[in-house]
């Protein structure tokens, strides 16, 4: 699947968490000004796409395409996220569940090659990774 760029948990889905996710995106090192945005049908994402082009976060020439299916490659990408939170049979907390599928996020960033110096698919430089980053032996 494609890059993460960013993983936000939201207790709503509304114009103000679309902007926050946007801003937290657009303005991070990482990230190149976008030809197309493509999202789901969500009513608050032209709002907040056009606030970003007004306030110049934006490219003006950043064209919005909704689309039912062409969104599917990313939701395709929170399949093994699903598969993993499946068995755990819901959180206990808004703060858990953000804290656990940020964790999941992290781990399918560095397994896609998301990470400098790891290449996708290299088991081995991942679990060095992940021993040098929490100091365990697998």
């Amino acid at each position: 699947m494609g890059n993460t760029l960013n993983f936000m948990l939201s207790a709503n889905r509304d114009g103000k968490a679309a902007a926050r996710f946007f801003h937290n995106v657009l303005k991070a090192t990482h990230t190149q000004t976008p030809r197309i945005i493509t999202v789901d049908k969500n009513a608050a994402y032209p709002v907040v796409i056009e606030a970003l082009k007004a306030d110049e976060t934006l490219a003006a020439q950043t064209e919005l395409r909704q689309s039912k299916y062409l969104n599917n490659v990313i939701e395709q990408d929170h399949r093994n996220t699903k598969r993993l939170t499946k068995p755990m049979m819901g959180f206990g907390s808004f703060n858990t569940a953000r804290r656990t599928l940020r964790g999941i996020e992290a781990m399918s960033m560095i397994r896609k090659g998301q990470v400098k110096g790891i290449s996708q698919g290299d088991s081995v430089s991942q679990v060095k990774f992940i021993e040098e980053l929490f100091g365990i032996s697998a």
